[in-house]
Formats: structure tokens, sequence, C-alpha cells
């Protein structure tokens, strides 16, 4: 079956019906023409003199950064249409686009001198020969907006506290006012009513809201107990809130009456093209809330899929029986496997969510009797469709795994290691490709206040991801386990449970959605109500029966309740008079209840720390698997009305100041950490990271650019390719290959090993890849390999059930969660280790932590053999349509372009494909000079 990538209202863009061809309707001049003209009117001037060198940057020209496709996320109608009907770009639209494609072909010839070539120049300040625009928002005397010519990236100065914050907020509005206002309807559950009815959208609200289904007071109450936690800081945090929030308004103001708002507003209905009717809604300090919810769900929430472990332990018991069942699931899951790349790999142990001796307090449901909670009721019109009814098994789906996906790299290495005795980095987020990017750039420049880089657009008063005046940092997602499941005993109805004693009334959470076909999107009237159940022990996520009596399982995380709390952590990072030094930065990142890696480097140091709020548990549960919601298996001075409990002390959480280097790919942290996702085994993809930058340690002399080039090297390797395929090769040739089919596979594939296993291309634009065979081969091979090796031994069933628990496969052609295939990151999740484990006992070669049995022809080399060469055969055999069936990108049989990264659109303009890269969306090159 073709797979389809989802599409939000304005993948399909289309002109109001009396226009029908963008192309042939001569009126179409005259209204872009008619439109042009109020752009014009608010364009600043530029200024006639800049800092060509800030006095407080310590980096020496040194730190470079690059975020695809651009940093002008805003688009006015007349330029949506442009670009629709001819391909022209708004300025800045997408001019970091090519530097970050053209690394996969030309990273080989990199030099220190070539960077900014493939980077920015991250330096403070704009030289004034680089000036193309200042303005003064809202004609304030206490901040301006430079705008670089390069880039125009916004250098916001403020004198005042308040003007800086002020600029910061009227910056993000003109860079990405639509996108915030999607993401402000994400949050609160109410896309659909807003942007059109579309399947992606409908899955995209109830993906999110599902896990934060929060009302107004909860998001203000979240607010109010922030910034009464943090005193002083808490308070300046609320001052500076206002103050983005005032620049973010009065944007709009100046947009509406100017006419040079975003055009989506007049394609969605919210505005009239020619009598500017409608209503631009203004943004209010519980907006940024519901957006950081969603910033937190999605890439900083690790944990869950309690259930659906319990599922496969039930499976693998049922199989093998209990004492031998739960071996076997222990050894699938690889809570602590020996052969796990780490973070800190000096080993030094970080105990987390370890295995207790003596579980108590489980709640493993009878089997068969687990049922999902709907969050959908009451579907009408197009929300009844097929297309809407798999939109939402699949945000269902996405929402309660454990495997999220967090993605994001970081490869940092000492000044002991590097040819200019000063630490450098390469690392960023791996945040998704869409249009406009998720995040933007700005450099911020006031009281208190000196940061370039990254920021979430809309949560942007502070620098999240980026560097300060003599030290940078940046983050990976870290997925341990902050999300516990628990069972309540359900009394007197299905909407009534007992805490502590007590039969206790669920709260009913509703939001009703409707919307109308618009001119971007056509989808037919619909409307549904998503409900949710809650406890005080979390949203109910499924039904079951334990023991004979009916429980509802609920989910329960940590930051549920506090996305807002992290907001100090960032105010932290983006002081200079806070940090200073390695120590500063940890103690900063502590104040971030994200689960993160944080990565830091100056002239002098490099550290690393883990952040997250996670919960001291009850002596005896088995984070693994869902307890009773009893007092004796809570938190520990766990509150259920505000959330909050003991957390582990920061000495606890991994940690680390000047090791020699630090790898993370969202790989474990650590010796005896925990992390929630499965696959955490012999090879992850943070092995990719690891080969290469050990070889440059033991080596010497890095520098930026051999850095570079190892990430951007591990950036085109097949993971399977690189660390697995060697070893099945190895089990297909201990004996001649006599089938010419087999052999011809075998050839190109040894053949695509020695050359390094990259999918890349035979020269920069062909969109052929070398070694396209092999390619192919593998991308067949893989899944029909791995059922023919562990389904004969393992059952269907339970088989099955760990493919819930881990997916077999993630290349890059592959789908992704919530955006779907071309989105770069891949080779997350996967059962590599799991056949590499395998293929090495059959080998008869040494296993730390080895599965519990042998299961590639039941352990037999010649009979594993036999597996191996039949179901090669069976992929060679496939064509390229059969391998890459085609989706609403690509054609069937491209494989370029089923690899390719598509700019997922989120507003309305759109732009080409690139080849595939395994890398950080956004992304720093640093290696400072001198420290303060």
């Amino acid at each position: 079956m073709p797979r389809r990538t989802p599409r939000t209202a304005l993948d399909r863009l289309r002109t109001p019906r009396r226009t029908p061809k963008f192309l042939k309707a001569a009126s179409i001049c005259v209204l872009i023409a008619g439109l042009l003209s109020p752009t014009a009117a608010t364009t600043a001037q530029a200024a006639n003199t800049a800092e060509a060198a800030a006095s407080n940057d310590y980096c020496g020209g040194q730190c470079s950064d690059i975020l695809p496709p651009g940093e002008n996320g805003n688009a006015t109608l007349a330029q949506i249409l442009l670009n629709q009907a001819f391909g022209t770009q708004p300025d800045h639209a997408e001019d970091q686009l090519g530097p970050y494609a053209n690394l996969a072909t030309g990273y080989s010839t990199l030099t220190d001198a070539k960077i900014n070539s493939f980077f920015n120049d991250a330096s403070f300040g704009v030289p004034s020969d680089q000036v193309a625009s200042t303005e003064k928002p809202a004609g304030r005397g206490d901040v301006s907006i430079v705008r670089d010519k390069k880039t125009g990236v916004p250098h916001i100065t403020g004198t005042t506290r308040y003007g800086t914050e002020f600029g910061a907020g009227y910056a993000a509005a003109e860079d990405r006012l639509w996108l915030m206002d999607v993401f402000r309807h994400v949050g609160r559950g109410q896309l659909t009513s807003f942007a059109g009815g579309a399947a992606a959208n409908q899955g995209l609200e109830q993906e999110f809201w599902r896990d934060a289904p929060y009302t107004e007071a909860d998001l203000q109450a979240q607010i109010d107990n922030a910034v009464a936690a943090a005193g002083d800081r808490g308070k300046q945090a609320l001052a500076d809130v206002n103050a983005y929030l005032a620049g973010v308004n009065a944007y709009i103001d100046a947009s509406d009456s100017g006419r040079s708002f975003p055009g989506e507003y007049v394609l969605t209905g919210h505005k009239d093209a020619i009598t500017n009717a409608g209503t631009i809604e203004h943004f209010k300090v519980t907006d940024l809330v519901a957006l950081a919810s969603v910033i937190g769900a999605l890439f900083g929430s690790g944990g869950g899929g309690e259930v659906n472990n319990a599922i496969s332990l039930l499976a693998a018991q049922s199989k093998y029986g209990v004492e031998e069942g739960t071996k076997v699931w222990e050894s699938f899951r690889e809570r602590n496997d020996p052969e796990a790349v780490l973070t800190v790999h000096n080993g030094e142990s970080f105990p987390y969510a370890t295995k207790p001796s003596s579980p108590q307090g489980e709640a493993l449901p009878e089997a068969g009797s687990v049922t999902q909670e709907p969050l959908v009721h009451d579907r009408t019109g197009s929300a009844a469709t097929s297309s809407a009814t798999s939109a939402s098994k699949t945000a269902a789906t996405t929402a309660l795994t454990s495997a999220k996906r967090g993605m994001s790299n970081a490869l940092v290495v000492s000044g002991k290691y590097t040819a200019s005795g000063r630490p450098i980095a390469v690392f960023g987020p791996q945040t998704g490709y869409f249009a406009p990017q998720l995040l933007m750039l700005q450099e911020i420049q006031g009281p208190g206040i000196s940061a370039r880089g990254a920021s979430f657009a809309g949560l942007s008063m502070y620098v999240e991801l980026g560097r300060g005046q003599d030290y940078s940092w940046s983050a990976t997602t870290s997925g341990q386990d902050i999300i516990d499941t628990y069972a309540v005993e359900l009394c007197q109805d299905d909407y009534h449970y007992l805490y502590h004693g007590t039969c206790t009334a669920m709260d009913k959470i509703e939001q009703k959605n409707s919307w109308s076909p618009t001119t971007a999107d056509s989808t037919p009237a619909g409307s549904y109500t998503m409900r949710v159940w809650r406890t005080k022990y979390g949203p109910v996520e499924y039904r079951a029966t334990v023991g004979g009596k009916k429980v509802a399982y609920t989910t329960l995380r940590s930051s549920y309740l506090h996305e807002a709390d992290s907001i100090i952590g960032f105010q932290m990072l983006n002081d200079p008079d806070y940090v200073k030094g390695p120590k500063d930065f940890q103690s900063a990142v502590q104040h971030i209840n994200y689960t993160f890696n944080w990565f830091y480097a100056d002239s002098q140091h490099t550290a690393y720390y883990n952040s997250g709020d996670n919960p001291v548990r009850a002596s005896g549960v088995d984070a693994e698997f869902p307890v009773w919601a009893q007092a004796a298996y809570e938190w520990r001075d766990w509150d259920p009305a505000t959330n909050t409990a003991d957390y582990t002390p920061p000495s606890q959480h991994p940690n680390s100041i000047d090791q020699d280097y630090y790898i993370s790919w969202n790989n474990k942290q650590a010796k005896d950490y925990t992390a929630a996702p499965w696959g955490e085994g012999s090879v992850h993809r943070g092995n990719l990271l690891e080969d290469r930058v050990r070889k440059l340690v033991a080596a010497g002399g890095v520098t930026r650019s051999s850095l570079a080039k190892a990430m951007a090297d591990a950036a085109l390797a097949d993971l399977r390719a690189e660390d697995v395929l060697p070893k099945l090769l190895k089990v297909v040739n201990s004996s001649t290959v006599t089938d010419s089919t087999a052999a011809a596979a075998v050839s190109k594939l040894q053949a695509w090993v020695t050359a390094g296993a990259k999918r890349t291309e035979t020269s920069a634009g062909s969109k052929t890849y070398a070694d396209a065979d092999a390619v192919r081969i593998l991308d067949a091979w893989w899944p029909l390999l791995v059922k023919a090796e562990f389904q004969p031994g393992l059952g269907s069933d339970l088989y099955t059930a760990f493919g819930n628990n881990l997916p077999i496969d993630e290349s890059p052609s592959a789908a992704h969660g919530p955006t779907g295939s071309h989105a770069g990151s891949s080779f997350q999740y996967g059962w590599w280790s799991y056949v590499d484990k395998d293929i090495r006992a059959v080998l008869g070669e040494s296993v730390q932590g080895p599965l519990t049995q042998k299961y590639c022809g039941g352990g037999s080399l010649s009979a594993c053999r036999d597996t191996l060469i039949s179901t090669l055969k069976q992929a060679a055999g496939m064509t390229a349509s059969q391998v890459y069936p085609g989706d609403d990108q690509c054609s069937a049989g491209d494989q370029w372009c089923a690899d390719s990264i598509v700019q997922r659109t989120l507003g309305g303009i759109k732009h080409g494909r690139i080849s595939w890269q395994n890398r950080p969306t956004f992304q720093q090159v640093v290696e400072y000079t001198s420290h303060r």
C-alpha cells in the first residue's frame, strides 16, 4: 500500500474558485500588485552603522550555526500566491536551505576556512556593511531590531529589560506569527476549528491534547505556581513574558492596520483580503503555556508505555512460562545492556528506575482485557471518514508509546585532544523539517540577557539553544522515565474510582471542534468532541481488568501541569552574570524539567547534565509496569493537587565535567541509568558518532572541521549496513554461495560496505544513490530477515507484541511519528541490536548481555545461513517500485525521493526537497578563543 505523508491544512493551498489556475488568471497579477504596496510602507530603512565586532563576544569568529529553510517564516497573501504560481520565495525564506543541504556532498573536503560556506557566522552583532534594516518596534526608543543582509536574522538590542523583551516578541511575530498561532491552537486542542479539518490537523491536535488536556484555569495556574516558586527570578520571568507578549501584539496591530499580516489568515477565512475584515486574536500568557505543553510533549517527555510492556510480558510468559518468559522479556528489554554506547563513559554509575529485586504493587492486566480509552466522540461529516479515523489511530499510538521521537545529536571534545588546546563542539536538536521551521534564530542583547541562537516560535523571550558571550550550549532528548501508569480501581460506574478508599468522580474535560471548507483546506465540514477523563493520577488512557476487578489505567507525568516551570532555567542560560563556567551551566539546566541531555563548551571546559524531574518512586515499584493507585505505591511525598513530589537530587542525574569527549544521539546516558524507550543495546545510532569521535580523539589534533566532518559522515551512514550487515554477510559467506541471485546480491552488499555503507548521491544533485542496488536490497531484506530470524522462535503473538514495544526498522523512507516520512531522522528505533546479538551468538562470538536463546535457524549456523540466503533472494527480486511504492511526494521506484527530506508545510510557502541527511535541524559548530 503506498505510503502517504500527513498533510496539514495548508499542504494543498488553492486559489479562490473564481481564479481557477495560478498561471492563467490575469486577475491574480492585479491582486498581487495591490497587496504588495502595503508591505513596502512598513519596510524599515537600513542603518548607517552597526558594531562590526561586539566587545562581549569571546568566540573570535569561530562560532557558526544553521537553521533551514530560512529565518523568514511569514508571508503575505501576495507572496504565497507568487510562491504557489511561480515558485518564488520571500526574502530569507529559504536562504539557509541550500548551504545546509550542500554539506551532504561537500563535507569530504571541509576545512575550517570553508565552514561558513555551509553555516552562518554566529558572531554577536552585525558589521555595518551587512546591515539590511534597522527598526524601532512600535516607535520605542529603548530597543532596536537589526537584520543582517545574508540571513535576515533579527539582532535585538535593548537599553531596558522591558524594551529588550518587547523587541523579542515583535521580531518573533514578524518571523513566525502564523506558526505561533497554529501551535497555540494545537496546545489547546483547537487546531481544526482554527486551520481546517484536514486529517493531519485532526491527528495533530488529538496527539497533544491527549497528553495535556488543560483547561484555561490549568494554564493560568501553571503561570501562578511557576512564578511563586521561583522568587525574584519568577517575577522577572513574568515581567519578561508580559513585555514579550506586548511586542507580539504590537506587531499584530501594526500588520493588521498595514495589511502586511501573514496571508494564511486570508486563506483560512480569518481575514478578508479586500475589506480587511476579520480579527487576528492577541496573544495572552496562557497561550504561551499551551505552546510550551506541545514542545514539552514532543521533545522533552520521556516514559510511558507501561501497558504495552505488560502486554508483551504476558505474551512472553504465555509462550515460555512465568519464569522463563520473564527472562526472555528482560533480555529483549535491555534495561541496562552492558554493550550499550554511553554518553558518560568513564564507568560512573547513576542508578535510576532499576529493576527491583522484589516488585511490589504490580497491576498487570488480564490477558485480552485491555482496551484503549477513546478520545474522539460524536463524529460528524468529514470527521467520520476513514482517513480521519486512521489519523486518530496514529495519533493515539504516537502519544502512548515510550518510543518518543526526540532525536538530536551532540559531539563535544575536550581541549586536551584538539589542535588548539580549546574545546570544540558540534551539536544541535533534530526538530524535524517544517516550513516555516518550528525554531527561529535571533540574537538578544539587553540588561541581564546576552545570547544568540534558536528558540521555539512563540517562546523566544530567551534563546533556548545557542551561545552566550563565552559559552555555547545545546540539548538532545534523553528519554528517561518520568511517566508512570497507575491502575485505578473503578467503583459505582466506569467514571468513578477509589482514591485512598473513597469513591471519587473522574473529571470530564471536553473540547468540541468543528470546521468548514476554506481556500486553504477544502476538507468538507465536520465536527467531533475530544473527551478526556481525568483522575488525581492523571488522564485515563486504557481500561482493563486486573484480578477480576475493573480498572482504568492512567498516566502520570512529573512535568504534567508544570511545563511553564522550565522558563527559569532558560532565563539563567541567557544571563551572563549567572553562567560563568560549567558548574553554573549545570545549575541552570537543573531548573529545566524537560527530559534532555545538556551539553556545554567554553574556551576551557566542557560539561554535560541530564535534566528532568525524576520522581522518587516507592520502594519495590518497577517503573516498567502499571502499579495500583494506592498510597503505598505513589511517588514519595506526592501532592495530587499540585502534582509535585520528591525528585532525585542533581547528583544522581548523569553529569560530568571535562570528560575526554561526549557523544549523544538519544542513546543511553550512563551506566545503570534506565531509559524508557526500548532498543538501547549493542547497536544504536549513537555508535555512529562514538566510533568516529573516539577515533579522532585517539589521533588528537581535532579541529572544528574534522569534528563537523565526523558528524556529516555519520549523517549519511546506514546504521544497519555499517554495524550489522558485516556480521550477516559473515554468516552467509560461512560457506560458498552457489545461488547466482544470492551471490550477486552478496557482492553488491559487500561492495557497499567496503565503500563506507553510505546513502549518498553519486554526485551533488544527481538524485541517484551510489550503490543504489545494495541500498534497495538491504531496505527490502531487513524486515524479511528480522521476521524470518525471530518469529519462528518467539511465535507470532510475542513477535507482534515485541514489535509494538520496538519497531522493526526505521529507514529514511519510513514514517516517523507525527511528521510522517521525509523527516530526515532515521535509525533511532529498530531491531538492529537484537539481530547483532543473535547473529554473533550463532557465530559463536562473545556476547555481553545476550538474548536468552539463539533464534536464527534455531541456533544452527547452517540453518541460519539458509534463512538469510532465502530472504536475501526474496529481497533481491523485489523491484524498486515494490520497495519504494511512492507517496504524495514521490513516484513509485524513486529511491532518492523516497529518502529525501521535505520541509513539511505549516504555512503557505513551499520548498523543494533536499537529499537525505540524518543530522540536527539547528546546528552549531563552536570553538571559543577566550573567556571572561
